[in-house]
């Protein structure tokens, strides 16, 4: 195919010669606003830089216009987003200015895209924002100056040589929530050694033991697994093995293939269908 050098931009289009219909233009620069403009370092705040064996996504000049617009820039920075003791309650003095909250903590939450270590952090403050009082606002902050000391922190993503099985872990802690004793799922998901997926969220409803709120972590991370599963299915990737899923609570592990249901169990059935369904038919090992 011959190349043709001599079309013109008129109106931001390139117009071509009707001459040559089946020929296409090189082109020598590039022009903003033109479809045919090179990719950005920076798409939607996200900075793709490549490394020796991979690809690093991170947000750091993202990171970076957050703190200076919070004008936070020249805090001291902390080497955790969170008191791990802490657990905010609704209860308190309330910080008049919300719009201001709502702000930061929506601004944190993009840049969980390539921060799964504040995820957590992140998903605690989110539930305030109708009324978020000044302890509150002092967890954005500290979470804010985190931020500041992990700039470089990011995703990193390798190749391998044979396609390995979706890996999850899943997690879920003890009615940690003092104002309405929900617990909160939480889980990571690995294609190889690749993180594709994770969260934090409270679930619906109290759970009356380890159990409960174990099993419903574990039906959270099978719903995303299955997702997944079927998106990488439309990609037509095949993947090998099925998918693999870890828990630390043995209870949970039991109901997930044991044939019977004990009455204790009866208000998480629905869970426990669902998981056990998908183990018996061998599409998920546990």
């Amino acid at each position: 195919m011959v190349i043709l050098m001599n079309a013109s931009i008129w109106n931001n289009r390139l117009v071509y010669d009707p001459r040559f219909p089946d020929h296409v233009c090189k082109l020598q620069k590039a022009l903003y606003g033109l479809k045919q403009a090179p990719r950005a370092c920076y798409f939607f705040g996200l900075e793709a830089t490549p490394i020796a064996d991979g690809l690093f996504l991170s947000q750091l000049k993202y990171a970076r216009d957050i703190l200076a617009r919070t004008q936070l820039l020249d805090s001291k920075p902390v080497h955790t987003p969170m008191v791990v003791s802490q657990h905010l309650s609704s209860v308190g003095q309330l910080f008049l200015n919300s719009s201001l909250y709502r702000s930061h903590v929506g601004a944190l939450q993009y840049l969980t895209i390539t921060r799964p270590d504040i995820a957590h952090a992140v998903n605690s403050v989110s539930q305030f924002l109708h009324s978020p009082t000044i302890d509150h606002f002092l967890t954005v902050k500290r979470i804010l100056r985190y931020v500041k000391d992990t700039f470089h922190y990011g995703l990193s993503f390798h190749p391998f040589a044979s396609l390995g099985s979706l890996v999850a872990y899943s997690d879920a802690d003890c009615a940690n929530c003092p104002d309405t004793r929900h617990s909160t799922s939480g889980y990571s998901i690995y294609l190889g050694d690749n993180l594709v997926s994770w969260s934090a969220k409270k679930q619906p409803t109290v759970s009356r033991s380890s159990c409960e709120f174990e099993y419903r972590a574990l039906a959270l991370t099978t719903a995303e697994l299955l997702w997944l599963t079927y998106l990488l299915r439309v990609l037509k990737v095949s993947i090998p093995k099925r998918p693999f899923l870890l828990c630390d609570n043995k209870i949970a592990l039991f109901l997930s293939s044991n044939l019977v249901v004990h009455k204790r169990a009866k208000h998480v059935e629905l869970d426990i269908y669902f998981m056990r369904e998908l183990v018996v038919a061998g599409k998920i090992h546990i």
